[in-house]
């Protein structure tokens, strides 16, 4: 009978799924259309009488029988009730009836592009939960939620109707100056607010960049080990990927291949994510150089800039740039929170207009309230209070972390050493080339605590085992408590590594 049927379908719906009744209903329905169990042109119990042989309201009947009818599933005769349109399609029932109707038929996963299938198997960021120690997270439980509601609050109170609309100036005017300013006092980069453009964030800008500046097919340099998420951006966009090995002055132009000039190169010169090495000052001219000699772009990711916790400042690289190759992109993610979704990209002025139409057409940004938002609370000097509390607790973080890995530095064989602790959220922790990275990440994982093997970021290199380590997300109690169990199990792998095999029996 339809009702089995329906009660059946209804109670492993709302098992599986947790759907409102209603919503059960449609779907048993739909699923009963689909499969034949109601045949073309036959008539519908009333919504009566499935509301009593069902046990529920009569409300939640009808509401599933007219979503059926808006949809053409169903159509109603005045006078004679409601039957089963003839032009519904039908499906198979069984197992494959089933698998479709799940969404579950495995074989068209292989009916993704080669684009498709490397992006969702390269650099899975679902395996990046937020853990205490995962590299790259910041703190942001310390945001001032009450204040951010009260500007959002003050700026949608007295919204004009523009401002609910598109933009196509490359963001709101205020914030544009606001980012203008900052960067001009805080990174030394040269610039005026019609070459600031508001994005979501890095992955956006490097998308637009990768767009903009070169065609499909054309090669990208990318720092290996590689920040993941600039891999997809360019992936997506269909560049070839050539990587280029990070040394401890940064990029190294000499190991790239000659036959592989580049149309693009993607660097993280302030803090390089993962390994945290800072371009010296005649890497960053040789950049500059090689990027005049191939007509070359440069993609500057001033990732974690604003914090820098020993020796002054490093300049930004498009502060050193006389040819106009340097866009220089940032994010407010960091510092606020990672959810707000905004971010900048400074692009020569030759490129402003052509980047600020090419924005408007394929992105069509928005968010004006909450840029206006933003603008004023940078103008009020709430973010550079926000950064200097930052800053504060990252740093007090970070010398905690170091106390709990220094007995690992002085290893009388083969010590680890660390890169990467004078500036942002992440240390890492160099080891031993005989060393198993991703053994010991998952052995600290069986303890609940989450890093990063080193080598999962390599592209083609094979050389290299460590710790990402990040502190911006983990409480100092957690760092007093975790560090020193990251150090002896640490210790413990590498004493295994270097520990002498033992001499074999001698044959009989």
């Amino acid at each position: 009978m339809l009702s089995e049927f329906l009660l059946a379908e209804m109670a492993r719906l709302g098992d599986q799924d947790a759907l409102p009744l209603h919503r059960q209903l449609y779907e048993s329905l739909r699923r009963a259309l689909l499969e034949g169990k109601l045949p073309a042109g036959e008539r519908l119990p009333s919504s009566r009488d499935l509301a009593q042989d069902l046990n529920l309201s009569r409300n939640t009947v009808v509401a599933a029988i007219n979503q059926l009818s808006v949809e053409g599933y169903l159509v109603s005769r005045i006078g004679s009730g409601t039957f089963v349109n003839d032009n519904v399609p039908r499906v198979h029932s069984g197992r494959a009836t089933e698998a479709r109707w799940r969404g579950a038929n495995p074989g068209l996963a292989g009916e993704l592009s080669t684009r498709g299938k490397a992006l969702s198997t390269t650099f899975c960021a679902t395996e990046l939960e937020v853990q205490p120690f995962t590299p790259g997270i910041a703190d942001f439980s310390a945001f001032p939620i009450g204040l951010w509601q009260r500007l959002q609050n003050k700026h949608w109170r007295m919204t004009y109707p523009d401002m609910l609309d598109y933009n196509n100036s490359g963001g709101y005017a205020p914030l544009r100056r606001a980012i203008t300013d900052y960067l001009r006092v805080s990174r030394s980069v040269q610039l005026d607010a019609d070459q600031v453009i508001v994005t979501t964030g890095t992955q956006q800008s490097l998308e637009l960049c990768a767009r903009m500046l070169a065609d499909h097919g054309d090669t990208v340099w990318v720092e290996d080990p590689a920040y993941w998420g600039a891999v997809k951006a360019f992936m997506a966009t269909g560049l070839a990927i050539e990587p280029v090995a990070v040394d401890d002055e940064g990029i190294n132009p000499d190991a790239a291949r000659p036959d592989k000039p580049p149309r693009l190169i993607y660097v993280t010169p302030s803090h390089q994510y993962p390994t945290g090495a800072v371009m010296s000052l005649p890497r960053r001219q040789q950049l500059l150089l090689t990027a005049r000699q191939h007509r070359a772009w440069i993609l500057e990711d001033d990732y974690d800039s604003e914090y820098r916790f020993s020796g002054p400042p490093i300049s930004s690289l498009e502060g050193l740039d006389t040819d106009g190759r340097v866009l220089y992109m940032g994010t407010f993610s960091k510092v606020l929170y990672p959810g707000i979704k905004l971010g900048y990209l400074v692009v020569p002025k030759p490129l402003a207009t052509a980047f600020k139409q090419a924005h408007y057409d394929l992105n069509r940004p928005g968010q004006m309230p909450m840029q206006a938002a933003l603008a004023e609370f940078i103008e009020m000097g709430h973010f550079s209070s926000a950064l200097r509390r930052a800053r504060q607790n990252y740093a007090e973080r970070r010398q905690c972390l170091l106390e709990a890995l220094r007995p690992l530095l002085s290893a009388p064989d083969l010590p680890p050493r660390i890169s990467g602790a004078e500036q942002g959220l992440h240390l890492c922790l160099r080891l031993p080339t005989n060393a198993d990275d991703k053994a010991i990440a998952q052995t600290l994982a069986r303890q609940g605590l989450t890093v990063r093997p080193l080598s999962s970021y390599c592209m083609a290199r094979s050389d290299l085992q460590g710790l990402v380590i990040g502190y911006g997300y983990a409480p100092l109690s957690a760092i007093q408590r975790c560090g020193p169990m990251i150090a002896q199990t640490v210790a413990q792998s590498i004493n295994a590594c270097i520990a002498p095999k033992r001499p074999e029996k001698p044959a009989r």
